[in-house]
């Protein structure tokens, strides 16, 4: 059984036990989550796609770490014009297990 869900403006593919990276949460380690945002459920054979979400499907997950991803480097640069920016960036995520599907 698996589900496709949305959070942080992306979708996920998720079954009871994945662990994922999805973008930052204010909720504490430890803490539940329920991902309401359902937009397709499969259980074997039977599959229900949502327009745009599903009714009464709820997705939960507990929170395992929150944490900032790798140092992403920003370089930019305009030959004979003096021209030179060096800029970083590090993402913020939160680190989910997914313990149930209902």
């Amino acid at each position: 059984m698996y589900a496709v869900v949305e959070t942080g403006g992306k979708q996920y593919r998720v079954a009871v036990g994945d662990v994922l990276r999805v973008e930052k949460l204010e909720i504490p380690e430890g803490g539940a989550v329920n991902l309401d945002k359902v937009l397709m459920v499969a259980d074997g054979d039977s599959v229900r796609v949502g327009t745009p979400n599903l009714a009464g499907a709820a997705v939960t997950a507990t929170v395992k770490a929150h944490g900032r991803g790798d140092k992403i480097r920003i370089f930019k640069f305009r030959r004979r014009k003096h021209y030179r920016k060096s800029q970083g960036h590090r993402q913020h995520y939160t680190e989910i297990e997914i313990t149930a599907i209902k």
